[in-house]
């Protein structure tokens, strides 16, 4: 039996979103150490991933249109040049603002064309199993910090921070580089014959105009702006926040780790049960277990509670983070999914670039992580109330009215 090549494409996306974004969010295990090395402070360090989530954010926007219009093979191969030389740049920053520049804008830009351009291309080769298929390359966003994080702390401790950041970045160029010339997009001719390929006909196809002014467009995306501003904090934080409470550097490394593998599972698990619940039914479900975990983390103190509470904590927020695509594909449809997405995904870095700047000042000012926990805690129990509004999408003809489809 021929192998689907949908799953094929589910394999690349792992595997650059995992090296991608990996890459990216190993600037959580560099925080401590830079600041020791450099005498930057926290906040400044911070700073620079306030701005690559902005970057990140404008970068997938850009990347999902250009997807649309050029494929994402050029998107994904353009972004993988761009993120190494971010990363061999930065390793030479002789500032703190030099460093905040090239890690911010370089790096959060070319992160950005990985994971919504792939998201978008899944999207269109599945209709059968699309949740799980999502989920799976969303899955890499979590190995990618799972297996990048004590990499980074590894070299980190042998070497030094700027032998490490050199080190990813090079990977970078040797993984994603060749894994781009595996992506392709389903040929338009034959998708609706193939199994478990989109068929087309299972979403309304909206304008990008219509789609940016429905109700449901503005739910979603301040769903998942709520959603990332909840976890992106503690997240950013989780090393440093251990390594404050006594728990050597190597095993706060760990940590993040565990939560990056409890995400794993979420994503999966969660993408099973929204093939068969529907995704915003696991979307609440999953934030609210998401805002419980966040509050917790006031009481944490020791290894095993920290480890206990990344299972929690990781599963949430890695299960919640693959339904929004499949949101956003119900309800717009395929046509323009790396667009609609790509403007979803942009509100949601906002939040991703709030919480790691918030939890530098709210340290560096009251010198602890309790009001970014709190904080945290008050914002996904908001995310929770603005997904409860969500309505089952309507299967529209695109030729219908955005007042109709509001309705």
């Amino acid at each position: 039996m021929k192998l689907f090549y949908g799953w094929i494409i589910v394999g690349v996306g792992i595997v650059v979103t995992c090296v991608g974004f990996g890459a990216m969010a190993s600037l959580t295990v560099f925080l401590q150490p830079m600041a020791t090395s450099m005498g930057w402070s926290r906040t400044g360090i911070s700073t620079a991933a306030l701005i690559n989530w902005l970057c990140m954010g404008v970068g997938a926007l850009v990347w999902g249109a250009l997807s649309d219009r050029f494929g994402t093979r050029a998107v994904v191969l353009s972004g993988g040049v761009l993120l190494g030389l971010g990363l061999v740049t930065a390793s030479q920053a002789a500032s703190l603002g030099q460093f905040q520049l090239v890690f911010g804008m370089i790096v959060g830009l070319a992160a950005g064309s990985f994971y919504t351009p792939m998201t978008a291309t899944t999207t269109r080769w599945f209709t059968r199993h699309r949740s799980l298929a999502v989920a799976l390359v969303s899955a890499g966003l979590s190995v990618g910090s799972a297996i990048i994080g004590p990499l980074t702390r590894w070299l980190i401790t042998t070497y030094d921070w700027r032998f490490a950041m050199l080190v990813i970045g090079d990977i970078v160029w040797l993984v994603i580089i060749p894994a781009a010339f595996l992506v392709r997009d389903p040929p338009a001719s034959t998708t609706a014959a193939v199994p478990g390929a989109t068929a087309g006909a299972d979403g309304p196809e909206l304008t990008m105009a219509q789609a940016l002014r429905t109700p449901q467009f503005a739910a979603i995306a301040l769903t998942y702006f709520a959603c990332c501003a909840a976890h992106s904090g503690p997240i950013f934080h989780m090393v440093t926040h251990a390594i404050d409470h006594g728990v050597p550097a190597m095993a706060a490394a760990t940590v993040l780790s565990v939560a990056s593998l409890a995400s794993l599972s979420g994503k999966i698990v969660c993408g099973l049960v929204a093939d068969r619940v529907g995704a915003t039914r696991t979307l609440v479900a999953g934030l609210a277990l998401q805002a419980v975990a966040v509050s917790l983390y006031v009481f944490t103190r020791d290894l095993a509670s920290f480890y206990a509470l990344a299972v929690m904590f990781g599963f949430a927020y890695g299960g919640v983070m693959p339904l929004y695509a499949i949101l956003v594909r119900e309800y717009f449809g395929a046509r323009i999914m790396g667009t609609t997405f790509g403007a979803v995904a942009f509100v949601s870095t906002l939040g991703m670039a709030l919480g790691p700047w918030a939890g530098g000042w709210l340290y560096d000012a009251f010198g602890s992580y309790f009001w970014l926990f709190i904080g945290s805690f008050g914002i996904g129990l908001g995310a929770v109330a603005i997904a409860v509004t969500f309505r089952p999408p309507r299967r529209l003809p695109a030729a219908l009215s955005t007042a109709s489809l509001a309705r």
